[in-house]
């Protein structure tokens, strides 16, 4: 196995893992902390687009592979063929030297093939535990038994990519500073409005001492 499918085969076994810790059972808390850390996480969200990458390069592969074998097998049947003449003692070696090529092309492609499909269905299934989560998480503030809100707001932006959530809060952080200057702002206008309003009668009353 040359080196670039021996880091395919190490990829499918992560996968299989990470699957295997993703349907482990674990009590609501600690599955929220986990799942909020990985859409926090930026160490996280850099190894994503990484693997985004990764995968697009393992689907190139899986291509070639595809077009392997179809090639080992437009092979084999011309060496089946031209064995069944009079040379069938000398394309016998042959034979065995295709039907070994179709054997790697076909282990490469089943190794690309199943590496892709277990990336779609692990993106899947983290997409449905956050969903799951979310919606425990809205049974549990109906039902009032739920008081950590700050995890609470955490997890509903899980899922995004981690400079993507750091962004959000920092909009929504940005957005009560505004919506606290706006308050401040209409208190001191109100209290300017009184001020006016005292120093206008105070005008009004020394107008008639002046004139007596």
């Amino acid at each position: 196995m040359t080196l670039y499918y021996s880091l395919v085969f190490m990829l499918l076994v992560a996968e299989m893992s990470i699957f295997m810790l993703l349907i482990v059972p674990l009590p609501f808390t600690i599955r929220r902390r986990l799942f909020t850390f990985i859409s926090e996480n930026p160490i996280i969200a850099k190894l994503q687009y990484g693997l985004k990458i990764t995968f697009i390069f393992i689907l190139i592969l899986f291509i070639d592979s595809v077009n392997r074998v179809y090639r080992v097998q437009v092979e084999l049947a011309a060496a089946t063929d031209a064995s069944k003449g009079n040379a069938a003692a000398i394309m016998g070696h042959e034979r065995l030297e295709v039907q070994a090529r179709k054997f790697y092309s076909q282990r490469n492609m089943y190794l690309c093939g199943f590496t892709l499909f277990l990336s779609l269905i692990l993106n899947r299934t983290y997409i449905m535990i956050l969903e799951v989560l979310r919606l425990e998480e809205k049974l549990k503030k109906f039902e009032g038994t739920d008081k950590d809100t700050k995890q609470s707001e955490k997890l509903a932006m899980a899922g995004d990519p981690g400079e993507i959530s750091r962004l959000k809060r920092e909009i929504q952080l940005r957005d009560q500073d505004i919506e606290t200057l706006k308050k401040q702002s209409a208190s001191l206008h109100r209290e300017y409005d009184e001020l006016a309003e005292k120093y206008g009668r105070t005008q009004q009353d020394d107008v008639p001492k002046k004139m007596k």
